[in-house]
């Protein structure tokens, strides 16, 4: 599977779990407490969000310094799959 094509399926699980991540938001861990398979995951949504996905500079840019705002539903996607 090539990159361009994972990026956008791993973004569409992000929005999937998307009404769920408001759940996990009251999660007992602290915000600022990001394990690296979070900032991994979150970034790879993120990236699959960018305005302009074809381009994979621009993609990583965008995950670069969007990876914050996409913890909550990389947290409930890994948590679903516990």
């Amino acid at each position: 599977m090539n990159t361009s094509r994972r990026i956008l399926l791993t973004g569409l699980a992000g929005l999937a779990v998307a009404p769920t991540a408001v759940a996990a938001a009251v999660s007992s861990r602290e915000p600022g407490e990001v394990t690296v398979a979070e900032e991994r995951f979150a970034r790879t949504i993120a990236a699959a969000h960018a305005p302009d996905v074809t381009c994979a500079r621009q993609a990583a840019r965008y995950a670069d310094a969007h990876w914050p705002d996409y913890v909550m539903a990389a947290r409930a996607v890994i948590d679903a799959r516990v």
